[in-house]
Protein backbone atom coordinates (compact mmCIF):
# COMPACT_ATOMS: atom_id res chain seq x y z
CA UNK A 1 0.00 0.00 0.00
CA UNK A 2 1.44 3.34 -0.90
CA UNK A 3 3.08 5.42 1.51
CA UNK A 4 0.57 8.38 0.61
CA UNK A 5 -2.59 6.37 1.71
CA UNK A 6 -5.21 7.77 3.90
CA UNK A 7 -5.01 4.96 6.23
CA UNK A 8 -1.45 6.39 7.34
CA UNK A 9 -2.22 10.22 7.52
CA UNK A 10 -2.46 12.07 10.70
CA UNK A 11 -5.90 12.72 12.48
CA UNK A 12 -6.55 15.44 14.89
CA UNK A 13 -9.28 13.98 17.65
CA UNK A 14 -9.93 16.28 19.92
CA UNK A 15 -6.94 18.01 21.43
CA UNK A 16 -5.17 14.57 20.56
CA UNK A 17 -2.98 14.48 17.27
CA UNK A 18 -2.63 11.00 15.88
CA UNK A 19 0.12 9.42 14.00
CA UNK A 20 -2.44 7.38 11.66
CA UNK A 21 -5.88 6.54 11.22
CA UNK A 22 -5.62 2.90 12.97
CA UNK A 23 -7.56 2.36 16.01
CA UNK A 24 -6.78 -0.15 17.75
CA UNK A 25 -9.86 -2.05 19.30
CA UNK A 26 -11.05 -2.49 22.73
CA UNK A 27 -10.96 -7.00 23.50
CA UNK A 28 -10.92 -8.47 26.11
CA UNK A 29 -8.24 -10.91 27.12
CA UNK A 30 -8.82 -12.52 30.64
CA UNK A 31 -5.86 -11.62 32.54
CA UNK A 32 -6.02 -9.21 35.21
CA UNK A 33 -4.45 -10.56 38.11
CA UNK A 34 -7.18 -12.79 39.89
CA UNK A 35 -6.49 -11.00 43.33
CA UNK A 36 -8.47 -7.46 42.86
CA UNK A 37 -8.71 -7.56 39.45
CA UNK A 38 -5.74 -5.35 39.21
CA UNK A 39 -4.23 -5.27 35.25
CA UNK A 40 -1.82 -7.80 34.94
CA UNK A 41 2.03 -6.16 34.72
CA UNK A 42 1.76 -7.75 31.02
CA UNK A 43 -0.57 -5.58 30.11
CA UNK A 44 2.04 -2.68 29.77
CA UNK A 45 3.76 -4.49 27.53
CA UNK A 46 1.34 -5.77 25.44
CA UNK A 47 -0.10 -2.44 25.34
CA UNK A 48 3.18 -0.50 24.69
CA UNK A 49 3.93 -2.97 21.78
CA UNK A 50 1.36 -1.66 20.15
CA UNK A 51 2.20 1.68 20.52
CA UNK A 52 2.39 2.31 16.98
CA UNK A 53 -1.82 2.15 16.19
CA UNK A 54 -2.57 5.98 15.82
CA UNK A 55 -4.77 5.14 19.22
CA UNK A 56 -5.07 2.34 21.17
CA UNK A 57 -8.77 1.59 22.91
CA UNK A 58 -8.30 -0.21 26.09
CA UNK A 59 -10.20 -3.58 27.10
CA UNK A 60 -13.02 -3.36 28.75
CA UNK A 61 -12.60 -1.99 32.28
CA UNK A 62 -15.07 -2.19 34.92
CA UNK A 63 -16.41 0.97 37.24
CA UNK A 64 -17.49 -1.06 39.68
CA UNK A 65 -17.45 -4.40 41.48
CA UNK A 66 -21.77 -4.44 40.29
CA UNK A 67 -20.07 -4.23 36.48
CA UNK A 68 -18.23 -7.23 36.56
CA UNK A 69 -19.29 -10.14 34.34
CA UNK A 70 -15.86 -12.38 33.46
CA UNK A 71 -13.28 -13.65 35.33
CA UNK A 72 -9.84 -11.51 35.19
CA UNK A 73 -11.23 -8.40 33.60
CA UNK A 74 -9.44 -5.44 34.89
CA UNK A 75 -11.14 -2.84 36.90
CA UNK A 76 -10.69 1.06 37.18
CA UNK A 77 -13.02 1.48 40.69
CA UNK A 78 -9.49 0.88 43.20
CA UNK A 79 -6.65 2.46 44.08
CA UNK A 80 -4.91 -0.56 42.90
CA UNK A 81 -6.26 -0.92 39.88
CA UNK A 82 -5.85 2.89 39.14
CA UNK A 83 -1.85 2.07 40.07
CA UNK A 84 -1.92 -0.88 37.50
CA UNK A 85 -3.30 0.82 34.94
CA UNK A 86 -0.98 3.80 34.85
CA UNK A 87 2.05 1.63 34.51
CA UNK A 88 0.42 0.73 31.30
CA UNK A 89 -0.35 4.50 30.14
CA UNK A 90 3.12 5.11 30.98
CA UNK A 91 4.49 2.42 28.95
CA UNK A 92 2.51 3.31 26.41
CA UNK A 93 3.11 7.08 26.09
CA UNK A 94 6.90 6.29 26.57
CA UNK A 95 6.64 4.31 22.93
CA UNK A 96 5.19 7.49 21.68
CA UNK A 97 1.53 6.24 21.86
CA UNK A 98 -2.49 6.97 22.81
CA UNK A 99 -4.46 5.37 24.68
CA UNK A 100 -8.19 5.52 25.90
CA UNK A 101 -10.20 3.64 29.14
CA UNK A 102 -13.22 1.50 27.98
CA UNK A 103 -15.45 2.52 30.71
CA UNK A 104 -17.48 -0.70 30.82
CA UNK A 105 -20.81 -2.08 33.16
CA UNK A 106 -22.18 -5.97 32.19
CA UNK A 107 -25.01 -5.29 33.44
CA UNK A 108 -27.60 -8.91 33.21
CA UNK A 109 -24.68 -10.86 31.54
CA UNK A 110 -23.01 -11.85 34.67
CA UNK A 111 -24.18 -14.23 37.27
CA UNK A 112 -24.22 -14.12 41.37
CA UNK A 113 -20.89 -16.00 41.89
CA UNK A 114 -19.07 -12.42 41.21
CA UNK A 115 -21.65 -11.12 43.55
CA UNK A 116 -21.46 -13.24 46.42
CA UNK A 117 -24.45 -14.50 45.34
CA UNK A 118 -26.92 -11.73 44.60
CA UNK A 119 -28.76 -11.24 41.45
CA UNK A 120 -26.86 -9.25 38.70
CA UNK A 121 -28.98 -5.79 37.50
CA UNK A 122 -30.64 -4.60 34.24
CA UNK A 123 -33.00 -2.51 33.32
CA UNK A 124 -35.92 -5.28 33.29
CA UNK A 125 -35.93 -8.32 34.92
CA UNK A 126 -35.43 -10.11 31.62
CA UNK A 127 -32.70 -13.33 31.20
CA UNK A 128 -31.08 -15.03 28.48
CA UNK A 129 -29.93 -18.17 27.85
CA UNK A 130 -26.36 -17.37 27.97
CA UNK A 131 -23.37 -18.49 29.46
CA UNK A 132 -20.38 -16.36 30.96
CA UNK A 133 -17.08 -17.68 32.17
CA UNK A 134 -17.03 -17.75 36.06
CA UNK A 135 -14.38 -19.53 38.54
CA UNK A 136 -16.07 -22.64 37.67
CA UNK A 137 -16.06 -22.23 34.31
CA UNK A 138 -18.77 -22.08 31.57
CA UNK A 139 -21.77 -20.69 33.45
CA UNK A 140 -25.29 -20.33 32.35
CA UNK A 141 -26.44 -17.10 33.08
CA UNK A 142 -29.31 -16.35 35.36
CA UNK A 143 -32.39 -13.78 35.21
CA UNK A 144 -31.41 -10.44 36.44
CA UNK A 145 -33.16 -8.19 38.90
CA UNK A 146 -34.37 -5.40 37.43
CA UNK A 147 -32.87 -1.80 38.86
CA UNK A 148 -35.03 0.53 41.29
CA UNK A 149 -35.22 3.97 40.01
CA UNK A 150 -33.44 5.28 42.96
CA UNK A 151 -30.39 3.25 42.19
CA UNK A 152 -29.63 4.45 38.67
CA UNK A 153 -27.83 7.66 40.03
CA UNK A 154 -25.40 5.54 41.93
CA UNK A 155 -24.76 3.88 38.69
CA UNK A 156 -24.57 7.15 37.05
CA UNK A 157 -21.97 7.91 39.49
CA UNK A 158 -19.56 4.58 39.40
CA UNK A 159 -19.19 5.71 35.55
CA UNK A 160 -18.25 9.17 36.59
CA UNK A 161 -16.09 7.86 39.26
CA UNK A 162 -14.46 5.05 36.91
CA UNK A 163 -13.74 8.30 34.41
CA UNK A 164 -11.75 10.35 37.21
CA UNK A 165 -9.85 6.83 37.71
CA UNK A 166 -8.95 6.49 34.12
CA UNK A 167 -7.41 10.45 34.78
CA UNK A 168 -5.51 9.89 37.51
CA UNK A 169 -4.39 6.83 35.72
CA UNK A 170 -3.04 8.87 32.76
CA UNK A 171 -5.25 7.66 30.21
CA UNK A 172 -5.42 10.21 27.40
CA UNK A 173 -9.48 9.64 27.34
CA UNK A 174 -12.20 7.14 28.00
CA UNK A 175 -14.73 5.21 25.47
CA UNK A 176 -18.30 3.95 26.99
CA UNK A 177 -18.86 0.47 25.88
CA UNK A 178 -22.46 1.20 25.23
CA UNK A 179 -22.56 -2.33 23.03
CA UNK A 180 -22.31 -5.73 23.04
CA UNK A 181 -25.40 -5.91 25.24
CA UNK A 182 -24.28 -4.43 28.52
CA UNK A 183 -25.56 -2.16 30.98
CA UNK A 184 -25.68 0.86 28.77
CA UNK A 185 -27.01 -1.25 25.59
CA UNK A 186 -29.66 -3.11 27.70
CA UNK A 187 -31.26 0.47 28.65
CA UNK A 188 -31.28 1.83 25.07
CA UNK A 189 -32.90 -1.55 23.08
CA UNK A 190 -36.53 -2.02 23.41
CA UNK A 191 -35.72 -5.97 23.47
CA UNK A 192 -34.30 -5.90 26.88
CA UNK A 193 -36.17 -2.60 28.52
CA UNK A 194 -39.08 -3.03 29.23
CA UNK A 195 -39.26 -0.19 32.25
CA UNK A 196 -42.50 1.88 32.41
CA UNK A 197 -40.81 4.96 34.27
CA UNK A 198 -38.95 7.61 32.90
CA UNK A 199 -36.16 5.30 31.46
CA UNK A 200 -38.64 3.28 29.31
CA UNK A 201 -40.96 3.05 26.67
CA UNK A 202 -39.94 5.57 24.18
CA UNK A 203 -36.68 6.24 22.40
CA UNK A 204 -36.22 9.35 24.75
CA UNK A 205 -36.93 7.11 27.72
CA UNK A 206 -34.78 4.26 26.59
CA UNK A 207 -31.48 6.84 26.08
CA UNK A 208 -31.85 8.81 28.69
CA UNK A 209 -30.03 6.75 30.98
CA UNK A 210 -27.55 6.60 28.57
CA UNK A 211 -27.08 10.06 27.82
CA UNK A 212 -26.71 10.36 31.96
CA UNK A 213 -23.54 8.51 31.62
CA UNK A 214 -22.08 10.49 28.89
CA UNK A 215 -22.69 13.27 30.15
CA UNK A 216 -21.57 12.64 33.74
CA UNK A 217 -18.25 11.44 31.92
CA UNK A 218 -18.05 14.38 29.88
CA UNK A 219 -18.18 16.47 33.12
CA UNK A 220 -14.98 14.92 34.20
CA UNK A 221 -12.98 14.48 31.00
CA UNK A 222 -14.64 17.47 28.17
CA UNK A 223 -16.77 16.13 26.00
CA UNK A 224 -14.36 15.64 23.21
CA UNK A 225 -12.09 13.38 25.43
CA UNK A 226 -14.91 10.85 25.28
CA UNK A 227 -16.13 7.98 22.86
CA UNK A 228 -19.05 5.90 22.52
CA UNK A 229 -18.79 2.29 20.99
CA UNK A 230 -22.29 1.07 19.85
CA UNK A 231 -23.00 -2.49 17.47
CA UNK A 232 -26.49 -1.79 16.19
CA UNK A 233 -27.24 -5.46 15.16
CA UNK A 234 -28.78 -7.64 16.99
CA UNK A 235 -26.79 -9.60 18.87
CA UNK A 236 -28.13 -12.78 19.08
CA UNK A 237 -25.06 -14.26 22.18
CA UNK A 238 -26.38 -12.09 24.63
CA UNK A 239 -30.24 -12.13 23.42
CA UNK A 240 -29.79 -8.09 22.44
CA UNK A 241 -32.63 -7.12 19.45
CA UNK A 242 -34.88 -3.90 19.04
CA UNK A 243 -38.14 -3.02 17.19
CA UNK A 244 -36.54 -0.29 15.08
CA UNK A 245 -32.54 0.13 15.08
CA UNK A 246 -32.61 2.43 12.60
CA UNK A 247 -34.25 4.90 14.82
CA UNK A 248 -33.17 3.96 17.70
CA UNK A 249 -28.91 4.23 17.17
CA UNK A 250 -29.80 7.64 14.89
CA UNK A 251 -31.85 9.27 17.91
CA UNK A 252 -28.69 8.14 20.18
CA UNK A 253 -25.96 9.41 17.69
CA UNK A 254 -27.64 12.92 17.35
CA UNK A 255 -27.98 13.42 21.02
CA UNK A 256 -24.17 12.16 21.09
CA UNK A 257 -23.72 14.77 18.85
CA UNK A 258 -25.59 17.35 20.66
CA UNK A 259 -23.35 16.71 23.51
CA UNK A 260 -20.04 17.30 21.81
CA UNK A 261 -18.75 13.69 22.57
CA UNK A 262 -15.25 13.61 20.96
CA UNK A 263 -16.21 9.90 18.40
CA UNK A 264 -18.96 7.77 17.73
CA UNK A 265 -17.04 4.10 17.65
CA UNK A 266 -19.71 1.55 15.48
CA UNK A 267 -19.02 -1.92 15.46
CA UNK A 268 -20.48 -3.61 12.70
CA UNK A 269 -19.73 -7.10 13.28
CA UNK A 270 -22.42 -9.58 14.58
CA UNK A 271 -20.50 -12.48 15.09
CA UNK A 272 -17.15 -14.07 15.53
CA UNK A 273 -13.74 -13.32 15.98
CA UNK A 274 -13.06 -12.48 12.49
CA UNK A 275 -16.54 -11.62 11.13
CA UNK A 276 -16.47 -10.04 7.71
CA UNK A 277 -17.77 -6.28 6.82
CA UNK A 278 -21.59 -6.59 6.69
CA UNK A 279 -23.05 -5.93 3.44
CA UNK A 280 -24.29 -3.03 2.43
CA UNK A 281 -28.05 -3.59 3.13
CA UNK A 282 -27.01 -4.32 6.48
CA UNK A 283 -25.27 -1.07 7.31
CA UNK A 284 -26.93 1.35 9.16
CA UNK A 285 -23.34 3.22 9.46
CA UNK A 286 -23.87 6.04 6.76
CA UNK A 287 -27.42 6.90 8.42
CA UNK A 288 -25.04 7.39 11.78
CA UNK A 289 -22.68 9.36 9.48
CA UNK A 290 -24.90 12.19 8.82
CA UNK A 291 -26.89 11.75 12.12
CA UNK A 292 -23.50 12.37 14.04
CA UNK A 293 -20.93 15.04 12.94
CA UNK A 294 -17.71 14.56 15.16
CA UNK A 295 -14.94 11.92 14.16
CA UNK A 296 -16.49 8.13 13.44
CA UNK A 297 -14.25 4.86 13.82
CA UNK A 298 -15.55 2.14 12.24
CA UNK A 299 -14.80 -1.70 13.02
CA UNK A 300 -15.70 -4.98 11.41
CA UNK A 301 -13.51 -7.32 9.74
CA UNK A 302 -11.62 -4.16 7.76
CA UNK A 303 -8.81 -5.48 6.30
CA UNK A 304 -5.58 -2.45 4.97
CA UNK A 305 -7.95 -2.35 1.51
CA UNK A 306 -11.47 -2.06 2.88
CA UNK A 307 -10.39 0.52 5.19
CA UNK A 308 -8.34 2.40 3.23
CA UNK A 309 -11.51 2.21 0.68
CA UNK A 310 -13.68 3.72 3.95
CA UNK A 311 -12.02 6.42 4.29
CA UNK A 312 -11.52 7.45 0.96
CA UNK A 313 -15.21 7.19 0.50
CA UNK A 314 -15.41 9.57 3.53
CA UNK A 315 -17.78 7.25 5.19
CA UNK A 316 -15.35 7.10 8.55
CA UNK A 317 -12.62 9.10 9.74
CA UNK A 318 -10.58 6.19 11.74
CA UNK A 319 -11.00 2.37 11.49
CA UNK A 320 -10.29 0.00 14.54
CA UNK A 321 -9.21 -3.34 13.67
CA UNK A 322 -9.25 -6.04 16.68
CA UNK A 323 -7.69 -9.43 15.97
CA UNK A 324 -4.75 -8.33 13.81
CA UNK A 325 -3.71 -6.19 16.31
CA UNK A 326 -3.93 -8.50 18.64
CA UNK A 327 -2.07 -10.63 16.72
CA UNK A 328 0.67 -8.29 14.57
CA UNK A 329 1.74 -5.94 17.41
CA UNK A 330 2.81 -3.96 14.67
CA UNK A 331 0.39 -3.90 12.64
CA UNK A 332 0.88 -0.54 10.73
CA UNK A 333 4.05 -0.93 9.61
CA UNK A 334 2.74 -5.02 8.05
CA UNK A 335 0.11 -3.14 6.32
CA UNK A 336 2.51 0.17 4.56
CA UNK A 337 4.86 -2.33 3.39
CA UNK A 338 1.94 -5.51 2.39
CA UNK A 339 3.61 -7.55 4.63
CA UNK A 340 2.55 -11.01 5.97
CA UNK A 341 0.30 -10.71 8.55
CA UNK A 342 0.90 -13.33 12.12
CA UNK A 343 -2.05 -16.13 12.38
CA UNK A 344 -3.74 -15.70 15.86
CA UNK A 345 -4.06 -18.26 18.16
CA UNK A 346 -7.55 -18.66 19.27
CA UNK A 347 -6.95 -20.88 21.88
CA UNK A 348 -5.25 -18.53 23.60
CA UNK A 349 -7.09 -15.48 22.91
CA UNK A 350 -8.82 -15.41 27.11
CA UNK A 351 -6.73 -16.06 29.93
CA UNK A 352 -3.35 -17.71 30.57
CA UNK A 353 0.00 -15.63 31.18
CA UNK A 354 3.17 -14.25 27.96
CA UNK A 355 1.71 -17.22 25.23
CA UNK A 356 -0.48 -15.60 22.70
CA UNK A 357 -0.50 -12.09 24.74
CA UNK A 358 3.03 -10.93 24.49
CA UNK A 359 4.80 -13.31 22.49
CA UNK A 360 3.96 -12.41 18.84
CA UNK A 361 6.72 -11.49 16.79
CA UNK A 362 7.23 -7.87 15.34
CA UNK A 363 8.82 -7.97 11.57
CA UNK A 364 12.34 -6.33 13.54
Amino acid sequence: MANTSKLFSSFRLGRLDLKNRMVMAPMTRSRAQVDGNVPNPLAATYYAQRASAGLIISEGTQVSPQGVGYIRTPGIHSPEQVAGWRGVTEAVHAAGGRIYAQLWHVGRVSHPDFHDGRLPVAPSAIGHDGEVFTSKGRTRMVTPRALELEELPGIVEQFRHGAGNALEAGFDGVELHGANGYLLDQFLRDGSNQRTDAYGGSIENRARFPLEVARAVAGVWGAERVGYRILPQSFAMVGMKDSNPVETFTYLARELDRLGIGYLHVSEAVSGHMAPAPSPEQRITPLLRKAYQGALIVNAGYDARTGEAALARGEADLVSYGMPFLSNPDLPERYRNDSPLNPPDVATLYGGEEKGYTDYPALH
